[in-house]
Parts: structure tokens; sequence; C-alpha cells
């Protein structure tokens, strides 16, 4: 099998062929040691059918792990003068004949595997010099992989985190009501994710950590599933929240499909990127044709929202929190919304406040046109049997 080497494993081969060139040695290579396996990542040799990238061993019969017990020494000028070296298999097949290994460690003290080089001949002049090249070699070898060790120590994280929650289903949806401004009832409810609590981590990490490791989509459609659940238990519409690189899978097209999309506000929030327009239009055609509505979430959060609206002419803009906590007090926060309700108006759609904490915000808000509310004020996220139908008593 052929490896491509990654950009971190070409910088290493040249750190191992600065190793064997050095050395005058036939074979160098870094390893990483699991604890069952010896993994030859790496490999620089003059005889690459014999010794590759990606060839393993059992760790507790290699020289490397000999080394590490003690049971031999770090330099081996000739293999055959250690008799607990000839006990072992690379002392016959390959017919190792000089060694030397050093221990490749991270910065936080942890053995990643070993730096290596070795000969098919004995080499007398193999000694503590080699050895303390290999040791200056092995740490920038160090340097080089801890990121990506990093990396796989991460999603190993993510994926012990958010694999149960994959497994039971996705995630607990609970709804926030979503009230006219105007009159105090409720037109509709968010549907909100939650993730155990003792993660203390919030909704939106949690998805972009299920990106990270490829399963992002899976997750978002899951709660989706968990989100339509509801539909037929509350009255008023939906809100579900959808990145666009989901919104484009064929499984999400599929679900949205079998709903009574009628009664579904969709939010694509601004801070995903939208590479294909065209591709999202071609999506979101038939559905919106059948009743969907769509909303743009987080708009004043970042700058793709603008493009967002003019592209797409939503049904429903979702002003972010950040311009409206304190908006009762602050004048500029309320240049601001205007605004954004003045360009709502032009392109016919509804707006909606998120994150009004406050009956002095909610008051503003009216004040300024915007149509619709949700936060705190008025109630957190429930179940949709906590779900009220009016929630004028907030204005009391």
């Amino acid at each position: 099998m052929r490896y491509e080497r990654t950009e971190t494993a070409q910088n290493v081969g040249e750190l191992l062929r600065t190793a064997r060139e050095s050395l005058g040695l036939s074979l160098a290579f870094m390893t990483r040691m699991d604890g069952v396996t010896q993994h030859l990542e790496v490999v620089e040799s003059v005889l690459p059918a014999l010794f590759r990238d990606g060839m393993t061993r059992p760790q507790q019969t290699s020289f490397c792990q000999a080394i590490m017990d003690g049971k031999l020494p770090p330099v081996m000028p000739n293999v055959a003068d250690f008799p607990e070296a000839m006990k072992l298999p690379a002392a016959r097949i390959p017919r190792i004949r000089s060694f030397v290994s050093v221990p490749v460690v991270l910065s936080d003290g942890t053995v990643y595997g070993t730096f290596c080089a070795a000969g098919f001949t004995a080499d007398k002049q193999l000694g503590t010099r080699d050895k303390a090249l290999m040791d200056v070699l092995s740490r920038a070898a160090a340097l080089l992989v801890e990121p990506d060790v990093r990396r796989r120590a991460q999603r190993a994280e993510i994926a012990e985190r958010i694999g149960p929650i994959i497994a039971d289903g996705g995630p607990v949806v609970l709804l926030q009501p979503i009230v006219d401004l105007g009159s105090g009832e409720r037109a509709g409810a968010e549907a909100l994710s939650r993730f155990p609590q003792q993660w203390g981590l919030t909704p939106d990490r949690c998805f972009a950590d299920a990106h990270l490791i490829g399963e992002g989509h899976r997750l978002e459609i899951l709660a989706l599933r968990r989100a339509a659940e509801h539909l037929a238990h509350v009255r008023g519409y939906v809100a579900m929240n959808v990145s666009p690189s989901t919104l484009l899978t064929p499984e999400c097209t599929d679900l949205l499909a079998h709903l009574p999309v009628d009664r579904v506000v969709l939010e694509l929030s601004e801070h995903d990127p939208v590479d294909d327009y065209d591709e999202l239009r071609a999506v979101l055609t038939p559905l919106r044709a059948a009743g969907l509505r769509l909303a743009i979430d987080d708009v004043g959060a970042g700058f793709s929202s603008l493009r967002h609206i003019v592209v797409t002419s939503p049904d429903v803009i979702k002003l972010d929190r950040s311009i409206i906590t304190g908006l009762g007090d602050d004048a500029v926060l309320q240049v601001v919304t205007r605004s954004l309700v003045d360009l709502a108006r032009v392109v016919g759609a509804k707006v909606v406040a998120e994150g009004v904490e406050t009956g002095v915000d909610a008051a503003a808000l009216r004040a300024l046109g915007v149509d619709l509310g949700q936060g705190w004020h008025f109630s957190p996220a429930v179940s949709r049997e906590r779900l009220r139908d009016n929630y004028a008593a907030s204005y009391a």
C-alpha cells in the first residue's frame, strides 16, 4: 500500500534523511508506540521495498522497546555484541547489525515514539556523538508532530463525547417562544438543542465539534428530526436551525420534503459561509414554494448577513442579541436596529429580535417597529408542555 505523506510527514522525512546521510546508515525511521504496536510512521531507506511508511511490528519485540526498558543501550555499533538484541526478530530479519534509537518526547513529557537509524552491517564508528545528533533531530521531530498529536487527541475526545448523543438519536430539543411584541401572543417557537450541562459548551460549539470529526451533518439532521417531533404538539410555527452545508445534503432535503413545511421556519446562521448561492436557491425554491419560510439568523453579528439577505430574500430576519441587549438605553443600537427594520420592510421580511432580556428592551423594540421577540424576558427554552400561547403578562 502506498501512503501519501502529509506535510508533517514530509518534514519529518527530511530530518530522517539528514540522520541517515550524516550517520552513513541504510535506514532511518520515526515510530509511534501505542503500547502494543510499533508504527513506522515515516521511513527513509535505501531499500524502500523492505521498509516503507506505515509498516507495523509488535512493540514488545522491537529494539526500540528493549532500549526504552533499559535492556539494550541506545547506541549499538554491532548488534551481534548484545545477546539480548540477537534474540529479537530484527536481528534476524532484516538482519540489522548497527542501530541507534532515541525517544521522541512531546512538550508534556509524553513519549510519542522513537527516532532511529540502522544499518545492515556493523559500524564501529557509531557512538555518543551520533546519539547527540539523533537527540537534536528527535526534538525537532517532536515539535513537528505535536500539533497533529493534539488534533488527534481532540478528535478522539470529541468522538467519545458526541458518539453517545448520536447513538441516542440526537440532542434534547427544547422550545423558546417567539412572541408578537404588540399583542404578547406567541407566534411560534424556536427549537433549541441542548447538550449535557457538565460539558460547559454552547450548542454552537458542540455542532462545530461534530463537524470537526465528520459527524456534523448527521448531528444537525438528528436535531432537525427532534425539532420536527414538536410540530404535532404545538400551535404556530417551529423555527429550526441548520447550517447551509447541511441543508445541501440529500438527507436534509429529504427530511424537509416530508414535513409540513408551511409550519417551518428554517434559520440559516450568518456565521456559516455560503459557497454557492445558486445551489442553495435550487434546494430552497421547491421547499419555499410548498410554504417553507426562510430566516437569516444572527443578523448584525458579522459581515455576511447583508449578502445573505440580498441574495436569498428571506421571510424572516433575526436580529442578533449583540445589538438587542441594552437597546432601550443606547441610541446607537436603536439607529442600527431601525436601519435593519427598514431593510426588512424593503425585502418583505418580518423582524425577530433575539436575546430580549428586559421589559425596557422589549418596549424599545416595539417602538422601533420590530415585529417579534424572544428571550428570557418572556421565557427560556422549555419543554413543549411548558410552552404558553400568551405572554402579555410580561408587559404588566
